[in-house]
């Protein structure tokens, strides 16, 4: 087990727009504002695409549709993210999986996200999983 502790910081209100891509979008965010370590506390919205990579898979599926974001969690750093995104279809089918480039919003996308002072979420190369994995650190 990894763990290192902060204390709650800053909460940001974040609306993105039509044809947005939702992970670069919230990447350039990370970057722009220096965000070390903050956590997605509730999302809001529709996409027009869903692009998910489901467990033990190395590709991606991307889905186009009008979908409804029925939840979408995980970590945000200006070091990496870890986002997983459920969505439904008009008729209440639902997918979820690994959120990847190329989720697009279709009419609004409200999220609010927490950030975690102290902290620096680092994304490192995990040799057991094969994939790059959360290193969270004090700062």
């Amino acid at each position: 087990m990894k763990h290192a502790s902060g204390s709650a910081g800053r909460c940001h209100v974040i609306r993105l727009q039509p044809g947005d891509d939702v992970r670069r979008t919230l990447r350039e965010w990370a970057e722009t504002n220096s965000i070390d370590a903050a956590s997605i506390t509730s999302a809001v919205g529709s996409l027009t695409h869903a692009h998910l990579r489901y467990a033990n898979r190395a590709d991606g599926i991307m889905t186009t549709a009008d979908l409804e974001v029925l939840s979408l969690s995980g970590t945000i750093s200006q070091h990496g993210m870890h986002l997983h995104l459920s969505v439904g279809d008009r008729d209440g089918n639902m997918l979820g999986g690994h959120m990847l480039d190329g989720c697009l919003v279709r009419t609004t996308l409200e999220l609010t996200v927490q950030e975690i002072n102290g902290l620096r979420m680092l994304r490192t190369r995990d040799e057991q999983s094969g994939y790059d994995e959360l290193e969270p650190e004090v700062k």
